[in-house]
This record gives C-alpha cells, sequence and structure tokens, in this order.
C-alpha cells in the first residue's frame, strides 16, 4: 500500500504505440521464443517520490494461429518516468500493440519549500 502525506496528489495518463511489426516484418511478427520490447515513457512534469504505475494493453493485433502468450509491465519507474515492457514467447506472432498507462503520485505544492 501506497500512503500520500499532506502532499498534493498528481495523476498523469497516456496511451503509446508499443509497436507495429506486420509493417516491416519485425521480430515479434516474424519472430519465435522469447521477445521483448522496451517503451520509454517520460511524466508530463516530475513527481515528488516514484509513483505506482499502471500499464494495460489497449490494443493487440495478433495472429489466431497460435495460443496468444502476452505479459506487460512497468519497470525502471522513476519519479521523471519508466519503461513499458512487452514481452511474448514461444511462436506467438503479435503485429502491433498499443498500451495505456497511469501513474499516481504525490507531486510538489506551492507550500513546498526546496533548501538546498
Amino acid at each position: 500500500m501506497k500512503y500520500f502525506r499532506t502532499h498534493p496528489i498528481g495523476i498523469d495518463q497516456g496511451d503509446v504505440p508499443l509497436f507495429s511489426d506486420f509493417e516491416d516484418d519485425g521480430e515479434m511478427w516474424t519472430g519465435s521464443g522469447d521477445r521483448e520490447r522496451r517503451t520509454p515513457v517520460t511524466f508530463a512534469e516530475p513527481f515528488r517520490s516514484v509513483p505506482a504505475v499502471h500499464v494495460t494493453i489497449s490494443l493487440w493485433d495478433i495472429d489466431n494461429t497460435a495460443a496468444v502468450r502476452a505479459e506487460i509491465t512497468a519497470e525502471s519507474i522513476t519519479r521523471e518516468g519508466f519503461e513499458i515492457v512487452f514481452r511474448t514467447w514461444h511462436d506467438t506472432r503479435v503485429a502491433r500493440a498499443r498500451a495505456t498507462w497511469m501513474a499516481i503520485g504525490d507531486v510538489s505544492g506551492e507550500d513546498d519549500w526546496d533548501i538546498p
């Protein structure tokens, strides 16, 4: 559980294209075995501390001749941003994918003092 003290809470969100590998025969579409794609995201402004980040798939276009195997996570989360990590494996073929994300955390307020 993440607790917020008396600071204002900020919410940032977005929708990010992860890849479109069917257009250029990329590895998610033509490959097999373990595959991974990392997409960096930068917040509109830094949070006061590391926020909680939620990521979900908002679009996927997957070949139906094999089982659908996919994982999406948020990794390397900092005050300034994070990485969306999409993974697939075995014979799953993914033509394209897009992710929606939301970050919730405390932000600096007008009453905060920044003393060096």
